[in-house]
């Protein structure tokens, strides 16, 4: 993740044009995203994927999404790995940038180097903006022990919204994922982390 010194406004971020890079607009500086890992991508795919299978099992007016943008606040707008919203919601910005501005029902951060920025700035703009459930993939185990807990491993961690607030469900090797928004999932840590192999 390159910082550059370039301010806009989310109006500006709209109006991008540089399809060579990837940005995010963090309180009205863009910030250029790294290339992910191959390993990223196969979970992001993973997760789109089974995310779609146990939306078409449901029945929910719901889609699964990568590469699109979510707004945060009122000059910054994130670039989760996946993302779940409904099918309304996805309407609204069919023809143009895709970047949702209400909040989706999910939000997936597969961790990189900038791991501080998915479990401290991430989190907190998420559990603000309203979305019911965000997860953090840290397949390296390379986020702090006081996230992940020590002796530090490859972790899942899913945020589920009570009230306004997050409450934190962690998962690791052998375990079994329980989410609020597919309660039927039946998907496992070992399923997600395999595919960084």
């Amino acid at each position: 993740m390159v910082q550059t010194s370039v301010q806009a406004t989310f109006q500006d971020y709209l109006r991008q044009q540089d399809s060579s890079a990837r940005y995010e607009l963090v309180r009205g500086t863009l910030i250029a995203m790294t290339p992910p890992t191959l390993a990223h991508i196969r979970i992001a795919k993973f997760l789109e994927r089974r995310f779609d299978q146990e939306i078409g099992q449901t029945g929910q007016l719901w889609e699964s999404f990568r590469e699109v943008g979510q707004r945060t606040e009122a000059n910054t707008s994130r670039l989760p790995d996946v993302v779940v919203a409904t099918q309304a919601e996805a309407a609204e910005i069919i023809n143009r940038s895709a970047i949702f501005e209400t909040p989706v029902l999910l939000a997936v951060e597969i961790v990189s180097s900038n791991w501080q920025d998915d479990y401290l700035n991430k989190l907190a703009e998420h559990e603000a903006l309203g979305i019911s459930e965000y997860w953090i993939i840290d397949y390296l185990a390379i986020g702090a022990a006081r996230y992940i807990g020590s002796p530090k491993v490859p972790t899942i961690s899913i945020y589920s919204l009570v009230g306004q607030e997050y409450q934190v469900q962690l998962f690791r090797a052998g375990d079994k994922l329980r989410s609020t928004i597919f309660p039927d999932l039946g998907l496992t840590a070992d399923e997600i982390f395999a595919q960084a192999q």
